[in-house]
C-alpha cells in the first residue's frame, strides 16, 4: 500500500456513515444507522454488548461489505475507493494482535512494510510512534513482557505509523486497570489535539465521556442519539449521561470499569 497520502479538503469529515443497515440471516445487528466523525473530534459510539458496534466497526474497515447506505473515509468512499479510503484509517480491534514473540520495533516495522514503507522509513516512524505513546524504552522487549495497557499502547503506535487521519478503537479498555485505561484514554486524546485526529471511540463506560466529547448512543442497531453531551442530557431530560442512557433505552450501562 502507497503509504503517500494526497491533500485533503479540511472542509471534509473523517468519517461519514449514511443510511447504513446490515444484517445475519433474519438478525438485523444495523438498522439504517447514520454518524459523522469530524476532523480533530473524539467521537463515542455508546453502547451495550451486542449493540452493533464492532459491526459497525467491521463494515467501516471493509471485513464486512456494506451493501446498503455508504461509508467515506476522507470522502473516499469505501466500496468504490478502498484503498484510497483505508489507508487513511488506523484501527484498534477489541481482541489483541500484536505478535508476543517479536519485539516492540519489530511488530511495528513489520506493519510499516505492510503500508510500503522501506525498512529505514519504517524504523523510523516506528520509533517516532512509540515515543509518541511512552515505549521508546521498551523498544528492543518482546510484547509478551508488557502489560495489558501496555500492549494497547503500542495498537495505538501502530495505528500511526502511516499518518492516518481518523481512528477507530473498539472498546480499547477491556480488561485494563483503571491506571491503564486512564493512559490509553489520554493518549488518544493527545492525538486528536495534536495531530487534529478523528476518532471513533467505541465503548459501554459512562466514565470515559467528556463533556466536550461528540457522542452517538447506539442501541438494538439503531442511533437513538448523535450530538454533543449537553445535547444528549437535554434531549433525554436527565441529569447526567447514565440517566440520559436509560431513559433513551431503558438500559442500564456501567458507570466505570468494575
Amino acid at each position: 500500500m502507497d503509504a503517500k497520502v494526497d491533500h485533503i479538503d479540511e472542509t471534509v469529515e473523517a468519517l461519514t456513515v449514511q443510511g447504513v443497515s446490515h444484517r445475519f440471516g433474519d438478525y438485523t445487528a444495523l438498522d439504517n444507522v447514520s454518524l459523522i466523525v469530524p476532523k480533530g473530534s473524539f467521537t463515542v459510539l455508546l453502547g451495550l454488548n451486542g449493540a452493533g458496534k464492532s459491526t459497525l466497526f467491521a463494515l467501516i474497515t471493509r471485513l464486512y461489505d456494506n451493501t446498503s447506505g455508504s461509508i467515506s473515509i476522507l470522502d473516499r468512499d469505501v466500496r468504490r475507493r478502498p484503498t484510497e479510503a483505508l489507508q487513511r484509517l488506523g484501527v484498534v480491534f477489541q481482541a489483541r494482535t500484536l505478535d508476543q514473540d517479536l519485539s516492540l520495533v519489530q511488530n511495528l516495522t513489520y506493519h510499516a512494510a505492510l503500508h510500503g514503507l522501506g525498512s529505514r522509513e519504517g524504523r523510523k516512524r516506528a520509533n517516532a510512534a512509540l515515543e509518541l505513546v511512552g515505549l521508546s524504552d521498551r523498544a528492543g522487549e518482546k510484547v509478551r513482557n508488557l502489560s495489558g495497557g501496555q500492549a494497547r499502547r503500542v495498537e495505538i503506535a501502530r495505528c500511526m505509523l502511516h499518518r492516518p487521519s481518523l481512528l477507530l478503537l473498539d472498546e480499547p479498555t477491556v480488561g485494563l486497570d483503571i491506571g491503564s485505561r486512564e493512559s490509553v484514554i489520554s493518549i488518544v486524546r493527545e492525538l486528536v489535539a495534536t495531530h487534529g485526529l478523528g476518532v471513533l471511540w467505541a465503548t459501554h463506560l459512562i466514565d470515559e465521556i467528556e463533556e466536550t466529547d461528540a457522542i452517538v448512543v447506539l442501541d438494538k442497531g439503531k442511533v437513538l442519539y448523535s450530538g454533543s453531551v449537553p445535547g444528549l442530557r437535554k434531549h433525554a431530560g436527565a441529569d447526567n449521561v447514565s440517566d440520559a442512557f436509560r431513559a433513551l433505552t431503558d438500559a442500564t450501562i456501567k458507570p466505570e470499569a468494575a
